[in-house]
């Protein structure tokens, strides 16, 4: 464990010139994880004033990476967060932190100064926290590096998923992850980590063997199993923003498959067969088999709800249709049944909707190819095979004419690998589950309130069946007991861990916020 890093000095230091480049990735909190308490988010009282010019100018000069305020030419464009409900957030500033030493720095200022923080790494906050609105932002994007040593791979906080896919599939590797391409790596694998590859591979958060982090008390640790065991143990699966600020992932990688994908597709009137038979059959599937099952409606689908299942295998081609056989075997015929096989960064960069643009090119923003569209979310965690179809298409239903342009629900398949570990082996508190669901409705622009409504209102049809567990990735500013129900049996644990590395509150992801 390193010494303390001097606060003060970190701010004086950058009057002396710390100009140099500093090597090294970082991310800091929460793009995904509501575990902290709603106190506020700063260990000092606030001061009478805030923050003068000079004040800043020094922060500036303090940190490797750059300060943008409002009145720089930048801000208007590093302030933005993936999700364009909350483009009125306004941060004091936004600090693209290089380095570890940047992200303490910002950490003793707001402490220094009595200001709340935010910690961004890919921007993908559900409940907008990252956008941090009146805070200083901790944006770590530009600790983007990734190493690979033999087939372990060093990746910095804020590299995108659609970076680490193409970089590692270069050399032949590969790690289970998300299928979005601007997601960034800090929060997904903080939070846990589903993907296509998950039931072969377990959780992202499953293989990653050490963290760097930044403390609030400013010191820079190394969380292993044999160093900070318990921040280690929080990090994985409890969520982002809450103990500390991630700057690097150490993760152990695999060889990248080739992968074979299917597209299976019913009318919605088959709902009450399939939607029991995906439950029944993906818990006792081949672990080689991942899918997911989709029911959307909304202005985009001009001819009524749809229905369907996508599936990936990295077995033989010539094996998937014995995979499937146990969920086919027992529904119609689907009325499409397409596939494909491609090797596994052609199959990520397909699933991003990046197949036909360069990678470069596979981001929002400033040269990026990829469009922002504002959405509401919340979620649930399946632990077993009962489901009101009944309430599910209701809800898909009235999602035509509600003026949403997709809404709905998506059912992503667990089991196989996540399940190699024990439900207390890593803060993840859902081993066991068949499967997640994420309730999105997005929508063309104006109040949130439709959308947000509808997501929530989608997952009180369904809590008969499927209880009250949800992810912490698909994180709900509004959900109540959300420790229970993010964490399970992890919870107190993980509170406990929060007052103990967390002590004045530094860290905070307030419930009940919602920026409409």
């Amino acid at each position: 464990m390193t010494p303390r890093i001097d606060r003060r000095a970190l701010l004086v230091a950058g009057l002396a010139g710390t100009a140099t480049a500093c090597s090294g990735t970082s991310t800091p909190k929460g793009d995904s994880s509501p575990s902290s308490p709603t106190s506020p988010a700063s260990s000092t009282a606030p001061v009478s004033q805030p923050p003068t010019a000079a004040e800043w100018d020094k922060l500036a000069r303090s940190i490797s990476g750059s300060l943008a305020r409002p009145d720089s030419s930048s801000y208007d464009v590093v302030r933005l967060v993936q999700n364009p409900r909350f483009d009125s957030a306004r941060p004091l500033a936004v600090l693209s932190a290089k380095s570890s030493r940047d992200v303490a720095t910002g950490l003793a200022f707001v402490q220094d100064q009595g200001l709340p923080v935010a910690v961004r790494s890919g921007g993908h906050s559900y409940p907008g926290w990252s956008a941090g609105n009146k805070a200083l932002v901790i944006d770590v994007r530009p600790m983007n590096r990734i190493t690979l040593d033999g087939t372990s791979a060093t990746i910095g906080a804020g590299t995108p998923l659609v970076d680490v896919y193409s970089t590692l599939g270069q050399q032949g590797r590969g790690i289970a992850a998300g299928s979005c391409p601007t997601v960034g790596i800090a929060g997904l694998s903080q939070g846990g980590g589903v993907g296509v590859l998950t039931r072969e591979h377990g959780l992202t958060c499953d293989a990653v063997t050490a963290m760097e982090v930044v403390l609030a008390d400013g010191r820079v640790v190394t969380a292993d199993k044999d160093t900070e065991p318990d921040l280690y143990w929080a990090l994985r699966g409890g969520g982002g923003g809450h103990l500390g600020v991630v700057t690097s992932f150490t993760t152990d990688t695999f060889q990248a498959p080739t992968i074979t994908r299917a597209y299976l597709a019913w009318p919605l009137s088959a709902a009450q067969d399939v939607v029991p038979a995906w439950l029944a059959a993906m818990p006792k599937a081949d672990r080689k088999l991942w899918s997911t099952l989709k029911l959307l409606g909304g202005a985009t689908h001009t001819s009524g709800p749809v229905m369907f299942v996508s599936a990936t295998w990295t077995g033989s081609p010539s094996a998937m249709d014995a995979a499937l056989q146990p969920l086919l075997g027992s529904v119609p015929a689907p009325t499409t049944d397409s596939r494909n096989t491609q090797s596994m960064v052609d199959t990520m960069l397909s699933f991003a909707g990046c197949s036909s643009i360069p990678v470069a090119q596979c981001h929002t923003g400033p040269g990026g190819s990829l469009q922002r569209e504002a959405f509401a979310a919340t979620s649930h965690i399946i632990t077993g095979q009962d489901a009101d179809v009944d309430a599910m298409l209701d809800r898909v239903e009235a999602a035509q004419g509600s003026g949403l342009t997709e809404a709905g629900l998506s059912l992503d398949s667990l089991g196989g690998a996540v399940d190699d570990l024990g439900a207390t082996d890593t803060a993840f508190g859902h081993r066991g589950a068949v499967a997640s669901v994420q309730y999105t409705a997005t929508y063309a622009g104006g109040p949130a309130a439709t959308a947000a409504s509808y997501v929530r209102g989608f997952r009180r049809a369904m809590t008969p069946s499927w209880g009250t567990g949800a992810y912490v990735n698909y994180a709900d500013a509004r959900m109540s007991d959300y420790m229970a129900n993010y964490f399970a049996d992890n919870a107190d644990r993980l509170a406990q861990l929060k007052e103990a590395y967390d002590p004045h509150g530094l860290f905070t992801q307030p419930q009940d916020y919602e920026q409409e």
